[in-house]
């Protein structure tokens, strides 16, 4: 659970005093600017934003590894800024980046880790369902990223947690391992765990997740259940067609009363996207338009909101 939480960073600054050059005071960045949460029991809560957002440090927070400067955080009921050991070994925490000793090879990392908990997980079927036996001849510092991620993964599972953080949970993982990852994520949100994951693949948390947090400079943007999003936005669709000619604008497709409501971009040359409520009258008359200008699409695909239009929505569509 989190409430009202506030995180700000100092930073150095130059004072413009020439009788004392080179000397600094501190400002301040406001990484965080009221953030609320709650991440239940037997659920996948996703929190998603753009580079920048807060997301990470809102989870460093919630993990512990953080002190906020403002606002309520509890982990199971505690505060994880002061958590102990008996809170720490209830929590699995999977870190996209580092966090894995480099020399030592995965099962006998995966048996070390279980050694510190009463109650580990059966690492032998760990190893079984997510494969690692197959490299485990290799040291961590020589795996490939997906197969660092199999291994960051069962060492946040090990401890058979009530609470689960998972960044970034598929990267670089191959289609048969990212089926399985996923698989066992589903299982363990079942058996009662508390999931909360992050992601910058909006496939997959609409995949995964049952709640959705997209925060965006510091603060909730838009929460709730997925399906109760894209569900709110059912009318609203996206078209994506690629036709020889370029440039083309939304008045050049549709007429006025049509092309209300509704946006066109050319996402490359000669490739379009249109988004909105589109009805089957705006199929009729975009055939008759290809027609007239002698066209034929070389790709066609409509389909309704996803996750990833929504958060496009929000966050923007340019690098940050």
């Amino acid at each position: 659970m989190i409430d009202d939480l506030r995180k700000d960073f100092s930073l150095p600054r130059r004072k413009r005093n020439r009788a004392t050059p080179g000397a600094e005071s501190q400002a301040t960045l406001r990484a965080v600017d009221g953030i609320s949460l709650r991440a239940a029991p037997g659920k996948v809560t996703a929190l998603l934003g753009a580079n920048g957002a807060g997301k990470s440090t809102t989870l460093s927070c919630a993990q512990g590894l953080l002190k906020p400067t403002a606002g309520r955080v509890r982990l199971l009921g505690e505060d994880p800024w002061r958590a102990g050991p008996s809170l720490r070994a209830r929590v699995g925490i999977m870190l996209q980046e580092g966090g894995l000793p480099q020399a030592i090879r995965p099962i006998p990392l995966l048996r070390h880790v279980a050694s510190m908990y009463r109650k580990p997980a059966d690492v032998d079927a760990l190893v079984s369902r997510l494969g690692i036996d197959g490299f485990d001849r290799t040291n961590i510092r020589r795996l490939s990223g997906g197969q660092r991620q199999r291994v960051a993964l069962a060492a946040a599972l090990v401890g058979d947690p009530e609470v689960l953080f998972l960044d970034e949970p598929s990267a670089g993982l191959d289609p048969q391992s990212r089926h399985v990852v996923f698989d066992l994520v589903r299982e363990v949100k079942e058996s009662g765990t508390c999931i909360v994951l992050t992601t910058h693949l909006m496939d997959d948390a609409q995949r995964l997740a049952d709640d959705v947090y997209i925060v965006d400079e510091g603060r909730n943007v838009v929460e709730g259940q997925v399906d109760d999003l894209l569900n709110n936005s059912q009318d609203r669709k996206t078209l994506r067609f690629a036709v020889s000619r370029r440039g083309m604008q939304l008045l050049d497709v549709f007429p006025a009363p049509l092309a209300e409501g509704l946006t066109l971009r050319e996402e490359h040359a000669g490739s379009y996207e249109i988004s909105g409520p589109i009805r089957p009258e705006h199929l009729s008359h975009l055939a008759g338009t290809w027609a007239e200008l002698g066209e034929l699409p070389t790709s066609l695909e409509l389909k309704p909101r996803s996750l990833e239009d929504l958060f496009l929505d929000i966050s923007g569509r340019t690098i940050r």
